[in-house]
């Protein structure tokens, strides 16, 4: 099992910890730094424009792979999406993974103006959305008509490598989202599965691919998830109390009970042999991935500690 990074951009990160936290991935030879693609959830801090970052991203590493976790359909129209990451793949010389979802945070799209379709509408402007885009990425000249996109003789250049950037799509919904991975994506991402979780929607996926008459190992799997861990009791206290905090759990809620709560519940959260205890099962169930999040960008204490104690425990898993 492969162990990543996942940034929170929208939580007060700034350029100078952007460069410092990816070359501080390449430093611990983190396979993947993904990053979120957001104006802010809750309280609104610095946050820089994901896209912009991934050209940063491209020029200031050589061995990541990177990409949004997850674009959501409503921020850009897919020409947009699919020029930058046709551009930011050549730059990075094959390394971006393009991650799109549907859109769920409605507080961003009233701040700033952006329309918020009902869901269905949402999921069916993603699948036209993942054919303009792959219609761009190929040989010649693209025409696509659909209800909510058109093009009409675009030639998108320069053009990808064949079968590049890979689609990853992230979610787990099982109606549409897993049908749309099992048709569309390279990757599929879920957040914060237990084990036996995760068993579930990946059997669901499966189902999916047969429908489509898709062998389900063509896709890559891997969960971002909001860990509590650290290389001691208090580093895992102080990761309490910041998820606590941007969850709204109630005042009288006191870290050891959340900290049981999501062991309860099956998540990743405890000491290092729990951890590992947990991934050993997550791969056992067919997870090849998981990026930890890193929220508190004026410390590598986490990046540093996951390096050094879990990836080299789970990496043969």
């Amino acid at each position: 099992m492969h162990v990543g990074l996942m940034v929170e951009g929208q939580n007060g990160l700034t350029w100078e910890r952007w460069s410092h936290i990816l070359a501080l991935a390449e430093r611990l030879r983190f396979p993947t730094v993904f990053r979120s693609d957001h104006y802010f959830i809750g309280t609104q801090q610095d946050s820089l424009e994901a896209y912009l970052s991934f050209v940063l991203a491209a020029r200031e590493t050589k061995t990541i792979r990177f990409g949004p976790l997850v674009s959501p359909v409503t921020f850009r129209s897919p020409v947009d999406v699919g020029r930058m990451a046709a551009q930011v793949d050549q730059l990075s010389g094959g390394r971006f993974v393009m991650g799109l979802g549907a859109g769920w945070n409605e507080p961003e799209h009233r701040a700033y103006g952006i329309p918020f379709p009902p869901v269905k509408e949402r999921f069916d402007r993603l699948e036209e959305a993942i054919q303009v885009i792959r219609g761009m990425w190929q040989p010649g000249a693209a025409s696509f008509e659909g209800r909510h996109y058109r093009l009409d003789g675009a030639e998108c250049l320069p053009k990808p490598p064949a079968g590049r950037p890979p689609i990853l799509i992230g979610g787990g919904g099982e109606k549409r989202t897993l049908r749309i991975a099992a048709r569309h994506a390279a990757e599929w991402n879920c957040v914060n599965l237990s084990p036996e979780a995760f068993a579930h929607k990946l059997s669901v996926l499966e189902r999916h691919c047969e429908a489509e008459d898709r062998d389900p190992a063509t896709i890559r799997r891997s969960m971002m998830t909001f860990a509590l861990i650290g290389p001691n009791e208090a580093a895992i206290e102080a990761s309490a109390r910041r998820r606590m905090g941007m969850f709204g759990v109630p005042a009288t809620t006191t870290p050891a009970e959340f900290i049981a709560g999501m062991k309860a519940r099956g998540l990743l959260a405890g000491t290092t042999d729990e951890v590992v205890d947990t991934l050993g099962r997550l791969a056992a169930a067919g997870l090849q991935e998981v990026e930890f999040q890193h929220f508190d960008f004026d410390s590598d204490e986490i990046p540093e500690y996951l390096a050094a104690e879990i990836a080299p425990r789970v990496r043969d898993l």
